[in-house]
C-alpha cells in the first residue's frame, strides 16, 4: 500500500508517497513524470515516514541544510540505485555534472569509464526530487539542464542553497519543462 500527503511548499505544491519502509516519492505538482510509478492503491493517510518528510522539507525550506534525511526508499534498478547514492553524497549548496558522477561510478564499479548519458537517465528517473539532490547536477559547460520539476525551480533551488551559479546558464531549448 503506497501512502500520501500533499505539501505546499515556497515553490508549490508537492506531493509525498511512502510506503512502510520510507519516502517513494517527491514530485511537484505538474511535473514531467508527475506521480510516475505510484501505485493505483494509495491513502491520504499521515504516516510517520511522512510527518518527517515534510519536517525536512519545512527546514529546507528556511534555507537551511536538514540535518537528518527522512527513511528512504527510492525503487529502481540497482544501477539507478548506485546513481542515486551518489546523488545523495552532493553536498547541500554544491553541484556535480553528470560526467563527474560517471567517473565515481566508474571507479567504484571497478570500470575504466561509464557513460555520462546512463547517469542523465538514472537522475532522470530520480523520484524523490529535493531529498535525494538530483537539482544539484549541472551539465559540464554549465547548463541547468535536466530537471523535470522544471528549470525554474532547479535554479530557485540552488539559489536557496546559496549555490555558486556563476558559470551556468539556462539552455534554449532544454531537456526539462
Amino acid at each position: 500500500m503506497t501512502f500520501i500527503q500533499h505539501y505546499d511548499s515556497p515553490l508549490g505544491g508537492i506531493l509525498l508517497a511512502a510506503d512502510e519502509i520510507g519516502l517513494t516519492g517527491l514530485w511537484f505538482d505538474g511535473q514531467k513524470y508527475f506521480a510516475r510509478g505510484l501505485s493505483s492503491e494509495r491513502e491520504e493517510r499521515e504516516l510517520p515516514v511522512l510527518l518527517e518528510a515534510k519536517r525536512w522539507l519545512d527546514i529546507y525550506f528556511t534555507g537551511k541544510e536538514p540535518d537528518f534525511l527522512p527513511p528512504l526508499h527510492p525503487v529502481g534498478s540497482a544501477f539507478r540505485q548506485l546513481v542515486w547514492e551518489l546523488l545523495l553524497q552532493v553536498p547541500y549548496g554544491k553541484t556535480t555534472t553528470y560526467g563527474e558522477i560517471a567517473c565515481k561510478l566508474a571507479e567504484k564499479q571497478k570500470l575504466p569509464r561509464m557513460s555520462a548519458q546512463a547517469v542523465g537517465g538514472a537522475v532522470g528517473h530520480n523520484e524523490i526530487s529535493i531529498i535525494i539532490p538530483c537539482h544539484r547536477v549541472v551539465g559540464t559547460n554549465g547548463s541547468l539542464t535536466g530537471y523535470a520539476g522544471g528549470i525554474d525551480k532547479k535554479v530557485k533551488l540552488l539559489e536557496l542553497e546559496h549555490a555558486d551559479m556563476r558559470g551556468f546558464f539556462v539552455p534554449k531549448k532544454g531537456t526539462a519543462r
